[in-house]
């Protein structure tokens, strides 16, 4: 189905007004930057913009939107885990000194160290997790998300859950 281009313009710009925040906020829970999360951000609208013509409508929009984003992310943080291995440095330790250094964090010492925990999940457990405890996304949705059985899902999250939770239990 072929779409006039001032539908797919008003349907990009209802995107781009009803997800922005939310998908920079999703986006700056991998990358802890604000920098770093604007600019992919405007990686995944344009993302969007080019596949929009071929949306079927065969998943919902929002679990769309939400794929494109957590692949971007991910890529993002491959391409950028491969530069600072060859550059022999930890982007590991670099997210962590990101949420040290962040002026706009906010938050106490112990949600400080849950997303220090968080950070070290692999990529994949860290996007389910982030998926289910921030944007608080069914597991069905997740799943589509993330293009995974709700049963490996529901797997992955718990052993995330159990890793961060023993964690910050060892702080107290």
């Amino acid at each position: 189905m072929t779409r006039p281009p001032d539908e797919l313009e008003r349907l990009f710009n209802g995107i781009v007004r009803d997800y922005s925040e939310r998908l920079y906020w999703h986006v700056r829970r991998f990358v802890h930057s604000h920098e770093d999360a604007d600019d992919i951000v405007q990686d995944i609208f344009m993302k969007i913009w080019t596949a929009l013509p071929s949306y079927r409508g065969e998943a919902q929009l929002f679990t769309w939107i939400y794929r494109i984003a957590t692949n971007e992310t991910l890529n993002w943080l491959r391409k950028r885990r491969v530069r600072a291995a060859l550059s022999f440095q930890s982007l590991d330790e670099e997210m962590e000194r990101r949420i040290d250094d962040d002026p706009w964090f906010d938050g106490d010492a112990l949600q400080r160290q849950l997303s220090k925990e968080i950070q070290k999940l692999p990529d994949r457990q860290r996007g389910i997790f982030i998926l289910r405890y921030y944007e608080e996304m069914k597991y069905e949705d997740i799943a589509e998300v993330l293009g995974v059985s709700v049963g490996s899902l529901k797997a992955s999250y718990h052993i995330a859950y159990e890793k961060i939770k023993s964690a910050v239990k060892d702080l107290d």
